[in-house]
């Protein structure tokens, strides 16, 4: 299982974002989640049994949605497992 964290920074609260990354990972088979913190930035935990889904949603997430405006993304890799398992994307409020 490939499970990696992904902190957004930028435009990225308020502009449809979250929902960017779940309808993204529904379409490509990653689960996780995906919230809003409150230092401004948006912070997914992306899980997936293939990589390279992960990796390509981390892509779309570089490019966000149209209103957005992405300036810096960090990737870190979690070992074992964190969360929930499952190939669902959940918006944490």
């Amino acid at each position: 299982m490939e499970t990696r964290r992904v902190v957004v920074h930028g435009r990225v609260q308020g502009v449809g974002f979250r929902w960017f990354v779940v309808r993204n990972a529904e379409a490509l088979g990653v689960g996780g989640t995906v919230r809003n913190r409150p230092d401004g930035a948006v912070e997914a935990i992306l899980r997936s049994a293939d990589a390279a889904d992960v990796d390509s949603l981390i892509q779309r997430i570089r490019q966000g949605p149209p209103a957005s405006r992405v300036e810096r993304v960090e990737v870190d890799p979690i070992e074992g497992s964190e969360g929930e398992r499952g190939a669902t994307m959940k918006v944490i409020r």
